[in-house]
This record gives C-alpha cells, sequence and structure tokens, in this order.
C-alpha cells in the first residue's frame, strides 16, 4: 500500500502530461501521411510518404539543412568559446564583479523577438545603426547586415543572447574548483597557460558537455530571429530547418508537408539528443 499510494497519486498528473505530449504527436503524424491543404480543404486523403518526399525535395531543402548546422555549428563555437574567455575574467575578484555578472547574464532573459529587433534596428541598420556609425567613423561604407550577410547576422544575434547562458554554467562550474590544486600549481611555478589547458579546461569540459546539448536541441528551433529580421532571405540565404516548415505550412497552406516537416525536425532532434546524452554521460563518468 505505502508503493501503490503515491503512485495512485501522481497518476492524473502523470497522464495529463502523457496526453499533452502525445496527442500533438499523434495528430503531427496523421496530418504527414495525407493530402491536406488549407487552400483545398475539401480535397484530404492518404498520400503515405508523399508529403515527406515534397518536402526533402523542396529547392530550399539543402539549403536549409546546410544554414542550419551552420548555425548550430557557429552559436555553438562562439558561446562555448567566448563563454569561457568571459568565466575565466570574471571569476578572479574585482571591484563590482557582481554588477558585472548581473549586466553580462541579463542578455539572456530577453525575448528573441525583442533580441532580434534590437540587433536590427540600433546595431546593423546600415544608417543609423551602432555598426554603421562605427563604419562611419572610420570612413568606411555602411554594411547592410541583414542583406550582404544575413546568415552572419542571425549568427550574432543568437550569439549575443547564448553567450550569458553558457558563461553562467562556466562561472558555476570554475566556483567548485580547488583552490589549493591551483595554489599548488603556482608554487610548482606553472604559469596561466598550463593552469588553464591542465586544471582550468579539463575541470570544465563537464560543463562545456551540458552547455553544447542544451544548445544544440534549442538552437535547432530558431526561428523568431529569422522571422523578424532577414524573412529567410535573401532567396534562401538564412532559411533553417524551422523557417522551411514555417513556409510549408504558413505560407503555402500546406499542413500535410508542414507535419511532414516538423517530423523530420523531430527526428533530427532525437539524433542530436541521444548522441549528445552520451558525449555528457561520459563526460559525467568519474
Amino acid at each position: 500500500m505505502n508503493r501503490i499510494l503515491p503512485r495512485l497519486l501522481l497518476t492524473p498528473a502523470v497522464a495529463t502530461l502523457f496526453l499533452w505530449m502525445l496527442v500533438p504527436l499523434l495528430m503531427t503524424l496523421y496530418f504527414s501521411v495525407i493530402r491536406f491543404n488549407l487552400l483545398q480543404p475539401d480535397q484530404i486523403g492518404f498520400v503515405g510518404l508523399a508529403n515527406f518526399e515534397y518536402f526533402v525535395t523542396d529547392p530550399s531543402f539543402i539549403t536549409a539543412i546546410g544554414n542550419t548546422l551552420l548555425l548550430l555549428g557557429s552559436v555553438i563555437a562562439i558561446t562555448v568559446v567566448l563563454g569561457v574567455a568571459v568565466a575565466l575574467l570574471i571569476n578572479e575578484p574585482f571591484a563590482g564583479r557582481g554588477l558585472v555578472r548581473i549586466l553580462l547574464i541579463s542578455p539572456f532573459f530577453v525575448m528573441p523577438t525583442v533580441n532580434a529587433l534590437l540587433w536590427k534596428n540600433m546595431m546593423m541598420n546600415p544608417i543609423y545603426g551602432v555598426l554603421a556609425q562605427v563604419w562611419l567613423f572610420f570612413g568606411a561604407t555602411p554594411v547592410d547586415w541583414l542583406t550582404d550577410w544575413p546568415l552572419l547576422s542571425i549568427i550574432t544575434m543568437v550569439s549575443w543572447q547564448w553567450l550569458p547562458f553558457a558563461t553562467l554554467i562556466f562561472v558555476t562550474a570554475l566556483q567548485s574548483m580547488d583552490r589549493e590544486q591551483l595554489e599548488a600549481s603556482r608554487m610548482d611555478g606553472a604559469h596561466y597557460g598550463q593552469q588553464l589547458r591542465y586544471l582550468y579546461l579539463p575541470h570544465l569540459s563537464r560543463s562545456v558537455a551540458v552547455v553544447v546539448m542544451i544548445e544544440l536541441i534549442f538552437l535547432l528551433s530558431v526561428f523568431a530571429e529569422i522571422f523578424t529580421t532577414t524573412g529567410g532571405g535573401p532567396g534562401d540565404a538564412s532559411t533553417n530547418i524551422a523557417f522551411l516548415i514555417f513556409k510549408q505550412a504558413l505560407l503555402n497552406f500546406d499542413a500535410g508537408v508542414a507535419s511532414a516537416g516538423a517530423l523530420f525536425a523531430v527526428v533530427l532532434a532525437n539524433i542530436a539528443s541521444v548522441f549528445l546524452i552520451r558525449l555528457v554521460g561520459k563526460n559525467l563518468d568519474p
């Protein structure tokens, strides 16, 4: 009875959570194998894998896959490298360290749409943006970032927002370092580069694995920044998988193809998750 009662009390919450996750997935599976275009609601029928074939043969598909991988790799590399560097800087005591930490962490709490509008209008505008004024100050021609370098602009926006998250994880990890070990290495004549290589980086390896796993899962669904700034263009220059699904669903009104694309994204995310969970598991082994 002591074992059954807690399970009975948990059953409503578990069942609700299970249905909340299962019902949308089943509906997506259903729509992915039927013809369902909102402009032609009377033409509904089973089409098998035709929606998946249409999605993967879309001319924008290969470009979207490449942009997604480039976005993921670039943002993760930037946030991990700069996150470790910033964490090492603010880990040392100095006047105003608490205020600096708060300011560094605050961008992570900015909504993605607000983040995109901030960069689009205040930083990257080719006429009155901050970067344009810097270019003019040095006598150079301002760059229209969202037109000339659309994917780089998206990478910059997303990296700016996720850098505080990585920094916070790394700072927390550095707080648990063995100070006596650091002092002993200094007494033995180890310089900072040797401490970084043999003490700091090995200690941060688990935190790096966790940051990479979490960012990879969430960055697969980057959408607001693209929708607010470049609209996936020019052409398909900044279109990723999430935005390609949006174009199929709301621009072409094809719920069947969009559902097939969503399942493709789910499979891609699960493959990445399994790989990273194994990576994190190895790093967590004593």
